[in-house]
Formats: structure tokens, sequence, C-alpha cells
């Protein structure tokens, strides 16, 4: 049996929006900076997938802007915030759980002439709002907060953040990562106040190599690819004709399902979480219900190092990772579970099981079935 169990890596693209994007990659391959009838044909699913996600977000189709995913959407709205507005000041505030497509630019925003400060997070991976009132200074010029925690699953008080930093300082801009909560919650950044929003296309079952960022109306950014001009000239080069339409499937089906989808995920992990809380030894770290992301739980096992316990699954075909996917190739130490303060010997024994619509509770059983079976002998041989 095959369980995946690492959906907040990637998702399986779904099948209609690979048929959407086959039907672009050999029947309508046009450049859509074309002027002919091919080039139209390409133009026009552009605009249908723009449409579409507006629509998701209650926003204006020239506010959305594609990107090749995630961490290009996040560096646009950061770096280009930053290189925009700093006549205006160099103050930014991020917190500390932020993935690396966030921490990384903020590093390389410290290291050019720019303040970054963290705003402190509870114990469950929660920013403390409180303190952001006292943080945001006139010359702040950016908060940059993700929604859903991609580790834990922490879920931010966005919307209250939003209020405090425009009543706080209308001109400072607020960015939202939400790569993992699009398509798992309505989110609207125009009501909300959200002035930046990231998105990307694989974690919502559409094509690798996709996402977009949304940007309101008069934001400004400094362009980080500068060419022909596409996307307003806000993103240059040729438009990924074939990953947007098919970007713009994945997030009409995940809308158009949205609540149930919840309920079904959410069902899940109250399934995973009581099950895996039986085994001895664990701990889930952060909270479970649902006030809490529906589809990732963290679990930090005793005795029994992350990569271990991971190929030790993997033998078994079931696949989870050991923190976020694009830092799990490298050796490092979790900034989330550093920042809740997890106990030392738990931060080499954490893994991470997400969930998707595809999830079977099949697959969750095999899984906990499996980790009760090996779990003893895997601690047999921990080095002490």
């Amino acid at each position: 049996m095959i369980a995946y169990l690492d959906n907040s890596a990637t998702t399986q693209c779904s099948e209609a929006a690979a048929e959407k994007m086959m039907q672009v990659l050999r029947v309508d391959f046009g450049n859509p900076s074309s002027l002919h009838t091919k080039g139209m044909e390409a133009e026009n699913y552009i605009r249908d997938a723009r449409k579409i996600i507006a629509r998701t977000l209650k926003a204006k189709e020239k506010e959305i802007i594609f990107t090749s995913g995630g961490t290009e959407a996040n560096n646009l709205a950061i770096v280009g915030t930053a290189f925009a507005r700093k006549r205006l000041g160099k103050h930014i505030i991020v917190s500390p759980v932020e993935h690396a497509s966030v921490a990384n630019p903020m590093k390389f925003l410290s290291e050019n002439g720019f303040e970054v400060e963290f705003l402190p997070v509870d114990s469950n991976g929660r920013v403390l709002i409180d303190s952001l009132w006292d943080m945001i200074r006139p010359d702040t010029i950016l908060v940059s907060m993700m929604h859903v925690n991609n580790e834990i699953g922490a879920v931010m008080p966005i919307k209250e953040a939003a209020k405090i930093i425009k009543e706080k300082n209308p001109k400072c801009y607020f960015h939202v990562d939400a790569i993992q909560s699009y398509g798992k919650y309505e989110i609207l950044p125009d009501r909300w106040g959200i002035d930046l929003l990231s998105v990307s296309g694989h974690k919502i079952h559409g094509p690798k190599g996709s996402g977009f960022l949304f940007c309101h109306e008069g934001v400004l950014l400094q362009p980080e690819i500068l060419g022909g001009g596409q996307e307003s000239g806000m993103r240059s080069g040729t438009e990924n004709v074939p990953a947007i339409a098919g970007l713009g499937v994945a997030a009409q089906e995940m809308y158009d399902h949205l609540k149930e989808n919840r309920e079904y995920l959410f069902s899940l992990k109250e399934h995973f979480v009581s099950a895996i809380s039986q085994v001895e030894g664990i701990h889930v770290n952060g909270l479970t219900g649902e006030d809490s992301a529906p589809h990732i739980v963290s679990v930090s096992f005793q005795g029994v190092r992350a990569e271990v316990l991971l190929h030790a699954l993997e033998d078994k075909g079931i696949y989870v990772s050991s923190g976020s996917a694009c830092s799990s190739n490298r050796p490092a130490v979790s900034r989330t579970l550093t920042a809740i303060h997890v106990e030392k010997e738990y931060l080499d024994e954490t893994l991470r099981f997400s969930f998707s619509v595809h999830t079977t509770v099949e697959e969750i059983d095999y899984a906990i079935d499996t980790i009760k079976s090996i779990l003893p002998i895997l601690r047999k041989y921990t080095r002490h």
C-alpha cells in the first residue's frame, strides 16, 4: 500500500488541470505576446485564469501577477517593496517562523542596510499580536506574516494584524504568505487590508512552476525581472501559459468545493491525531483543533531521529517530511520548532504529516499501524 502524507510539500496535479495544460502545450501553443490568432488564443488562457483567481479572492483581475511559484511571489513582494520604498524607511517586521522563501530575502535585506525585526510567537507558533502595535514605527515600510505555518499548521491572526497595521501606520504595506492557506480558506485581501499575498500552484493540485502575487491596486513594487514588460511590467518574460492555465483550473476546483474539502481534511486530521496520540513517546506540536490548519500535523518521536524514521516509513510506502520540503535536503535546525521552544532533543526527531482531499482514512490507518510496529525496533538502536 502507498500512503502519500506529504501534501504540504506538493500535491498531485488534478486531472482537469493536467488536461488543460496538455491542450495548451500541444494545440493552443502560441506566444501570448504574438499579435496573430495563436497568440490571442494563448492570451485568452491567461485572461481566463486571472479572472478565476481574482474571483476566488474577490479582487480585481489587474491585481493578479503570475509568477513561477510561491518563492518568486514572496521575493517580489518583500524585496520589491523594500527597494521601491526605501526612501520612506528601512524598518521591516516579520515573524520568526516564516518559510525560507521569506526568511532568506529578509536576511538579504538586513545585509543591505534594512532593519529587520522579529515579532514574537507563543508556544503554538502564533504571533503575539499585541506586540505588533508597539513594534510598528513611522519608518516601518513592510510587515510580512504567513497565514498558515508550513511546519506545524499554526494559523496567524491575519485580519487582526491588518487592522493594527493600518491604524498605526496606514502607509505600511502588509504582505501575507498564503502558500499553505490558499484553497483551504476564504481569503479576502482587499476587505481585510492585505496589500500583497503570495500563492503557489503545486500546493493546490496545480502544476509546479506556477503561482501568483496578489498586489493591491496602487501598491508600488520594484520589479526583479526586467525584459518585455509582461504582467504589467511587474514580471517580464514569456508567460508559462500551460502552467497558468492549469493553475486557474486548480483554483476553480478548490474554491468550488472549499467547505466540504475543509470538513473532510479536519476529519482526517482529527482521526490521525487521535490515533497517533496513543503511540508511546510522541508529542504533537502546536494546536490540532479547528483553530489550526486542517491539513498539517507535526509530531515529535522521542528517541528516533527524524531522518531515520522518514526513510523507514519510505521503505513501507509511506511518504512524509522532516519539515519544510524546500529545506529538507539540507541539514538545518527548524526555525519554527526553535521559535516555539520545542525541547532540544525533539528538534531532530520531528516529522510533518500533511493531507489532501485525495488522502484516505485507510492511508492514515496504514501509516499509524506501521509507526506502531517500527518505532520500538528503531528505538532499540538509538544512539545514547
